[in-house]
């Protein structure tokens, strides 16, 4: 194990120190999972719903952890079709990790696992688990700028990993 002394251990967070940084790490799950989801009639199914620490709405791309529930082995594809379902109420035919990269690597040793879903039909109701208040939004990929502008504009914050997602759709990346 790496030598980092523990400041502080949460429920859900830990505050560590490695080599005189300190830095956040996850107490309850192994990894983040964030979907890249379009359905077929070219629509990107986007999340909202309040986040505590901004003290505002956000707008998201679908995204839960990894690892958090009854089974801490759950893989990113696992857990990426569960929290797709949960969160949106879509289903997947077929997933693929497209990249992980860290969420900020100056404040926490979180990874983020991007997955493309495809072949997507809705399936259930979603809107999050019994924590959660998510609500969700199919929008025309021709239309999602001038859609999100007037999402900012209205005061709601736009999460950057919609832009990712948004770049890697539109630049013909995920196909």
């Amino acid at each position: 194990m790496k030598n980092d002394t523990t400041h502080y251990k949460g429920r859900y967070l830990n505050m560590l120190e490695r080599d005189g940084w300190e830095f956040v790490s996850r107490s309850n799950a192994s990894n983040v999972v964030a979907l890249v989801a379009v359905t077929a009639d070219n629509k990107i199914i986007l999340v909202e719903q309040y986040r505590k620490p901004v003290a505002s709405f956000v707008i998201e791309i679908p995204a839960g952890l990894v690892g958090d529930h009854e089974d801490p082995d759950e893989t990113i594809l696992i857990a990426a079709a569960r929290e797709l379902q949960e969160e949106t109420g879509f289903s997947a035919a077929h997933m693929e990790l497209l990249m992980r990269c860290p969420s900020s690597a100056g404040m926490s040793d979180e990874i983020i696992s991007f997955v493309v879903a495809k072949g997507l039909s809705r399936t259930g109701p979603g809107g999050g688990d019994d924590s959660e208040s998510i609500v969700t939004h199919t929008i025309d990929l021709d239309i999602v700028d001038e859609w999100l502008a007037e999402q900012n504009k209205a005061g709601k914050m736009l999460d950057p990993k919609v832009y990712s997602a948004l770049h890697w759709l539109k630049s013909g990346i995920i196909k």
